[in-house]
C-alpha cells in the first residue's frame, strides 16, 4: 500500500462504487460528490457527468495537477505521488507505490512515447512503464534541466543549466552532441519530430535543427522570451512570448504566418491552446482571448477567463476565476450560458476531444461532457 498519495480508489458515475481495484488500490468509503448533475443542466445544452472518482490522499497532501497523456489521465500530488486513470471510465490503472520524485523537487514535464512515460527529475532521466507505473532511473546528468524533456524514436532532448540543448541516443543514452542559441540563452521548450527538432529560449529564439545532427534548418527571433511551451499542430507552430504577442510559424520553414499583440498591459505566461479553428490564450489577470487560427485576428475576449477546458461543435467551454464555466459560440462571438462548478480548483485543458476534467485539492476528479 502506498504510504503517501493514492492509497486506494473509489469510482462513481453518480453512485459511488468501491472494491473494483486490486494491488495498491484499496477501498474508499463514501464521499460527497464534487459535481452535482442537477447543477449542470441548461436549456441550451449543459454538461453531463461521465464519471467521478476520489483519489484518497492524506490530509497533509493535496492534488497538485492533472495531466492528459494518450488514453490516460494522471493525478500528481504536491508530494510527487502519481496515479493513472482510464480517461474513458475513470477506472484505476495504477498508483505508484513510491513517490515519483523527492518531495519539493519540481516536475517540469512528463511525456509519453509508445508505452513509456519519460521525464527528467532533477538530474535523473526517469522512465515509467505506462501500464504498471514501475519507475527506473536510466541516466544521471551533470547538469539540471531547464525544459521538459522531449524525444522521438532515436533521441532524447533536454535543455540544461549550461544553456545547451543536449541530445542523447535513445538506444544507449550516449550523448551525441550539444547545441546552443547564438546569444547563449537558456533552452525552455523543445518539440521533437523524427526528422527535426525545434527549441525555444528565454530570450525569444526559436530554432529548428536536424533531429540527429547539429545542422540548422531555420531560426526565428521574438522580441522577448518564450512563455510556456511551444505547441505544434500539424505543420504549424504556435507560442506565446513575454513580449505580449502570440505567434504562428510554419514549422518547416520558420516563416512568420501571423503575430497577435496584446498591448493592454497583460502578461502572457503560458502556451496557447490550439484547436481546429481557434487559438486560445490566457492573459494574466485579465481574460482568455480567442484568435482565429487561420487569420490571427481576434474573435472574442472573456474577462475573468482562466483557461479553455474543451471545445465542442464550435463552442468554447472556458473556466473562470470564480469557478464557473462560460460557454461561448465561437462563430457568433456570443456568450450562450454559464454553469457553476463550486469547489473546483484543479483542471486540465483538453484539446483532443470534448471531455472536461476538473478536480479539487482533496483528490475528487470528475469527467464531464457537453450535451445538446
Amino acid at each position: 500500500m502506498a504510504k503517501g498519495f493514492f492509497s486506494g480508489f473509489a469510482v462513481s458515475a453518480g453512485v459511488l462504487l468501491v472494491g473494483a481495484c486490486t494491488g495498491v488500490f484499496g477501498q474508499e468509503a463514501g464521499y460527497e460528490l464534487l459535481v452535482r448533475p442537477e447543477g449542470l443542466r441548461h436549456e441550451l445544452g449543459g454538461l453531463k457527468v461521465v464519471w467521478e472518482t476520489k483519489l484518497p490522499i492524506k490530509k497533509t497532501e493535496e492534488l497538485e495537477r492533472l495531466i492528459i497523456l494518450g488514453d490516460r489521465i494522471y493525478g500528481l500530488s504536491d508530494r510527487n505521488y502519481m496515479a493513472a486513470l482510464n480517461r474513458e471510465d475513470g477506472g484505476a490503472v495504477y498508483a505508484m507505490s513510491g513517490s515519483l520524485a523527492a518531495v519539493g523537487l519540481p516536475i517540469m514535464g512528463i511525456g509519453l512515447f509508445e508505452n513509456e512515460l519519460y521525464s527528467i527529475l532533477g538530474n535523473d532521466l526517469v522512465l515509467i512503464d505506462a501500464d504498471t507505473g514501475k519507475r527506473r532511473v536510466v541516466k544521471r546528468f551533470d547538469v539540471s534541466t531547464t525544459s521538459p524533456v522531449a524525444r522521438n524514436g532515436s533521441y532524447f532532448y533536454f535543455g540544461g543549466t549550461d544553456r545547451r540543448m543536449h541530445i542523447l541516443q535513445s538506444s544507449d543514452l550516449v550523448e551525441v552532441f550539444q547545441v546552443a542559441a547564438d546569444n547563449d540563452s537558456e533552452v525552455v521548450s523543445i518539440i521533437a519530430d523524427e526528422e527535426f527538432v525545434v527549441f525555444g529560449t528565454d530570450a525569444g529564439n526559436v530554432i529548428s535543427i536536424m533531429a540527429g545532427e547539429p545542422k540548422l534548418i531555420w531560426k526565428f527571433k521574438a522580441a522577448r522570451g518564450i512563455a510556456g511551451q511551444l505547441v505544434r499542430e500539424g505543420d504549424e507552430l504556435f507560442f506565446a512570448s513575454k513580449d505580449t504577442k502570440v505567434y504562428k510559424l510554419d514549422i518547416d520553414t520558420g516563416e512568420l504566418l501571423w503575430r497577435r499583440p496584446y498591448a493592454s498591459g497583460g502578461m502572457l505566461e503560458r502556451e496557447p491552446r490550439v484547436t481546429g479553428d481557434v487559438v486560445y490564450q490566457h492573459v494574466r489577470g485579465k481574460y482568455v482571448a480567442a484568435i482565429d487560427r487561420k487569420k490571427g485576428t481576434g474573435v472574442w475576449e472573456l474577462d475573468g477567463g482562466v483557461d479553455l477546458l474543451t471545445e465542442w461543435e464550435g463552442r468554447a467551454y472556458v473556466l473562470t476565476d470564480d469557478a464557473k464555466v462560460e460557454v461561448i459560440d465561437n462563430k457568433k462571438a456570443e456568450l450562450l450560458y454559464t454553469l457553476d462548478l463550486p469547489g473546483v480548483s484543479r483542471y486540465v485543458s483538453n484539446t483532443s476531444d470534448s471531455k472536461i476534467y476538473v478536480a479539487d485539492k482533496s483528490g475528487r476528479i470528475a469527467c464531464l461532457e457537453p450535451v445538446k
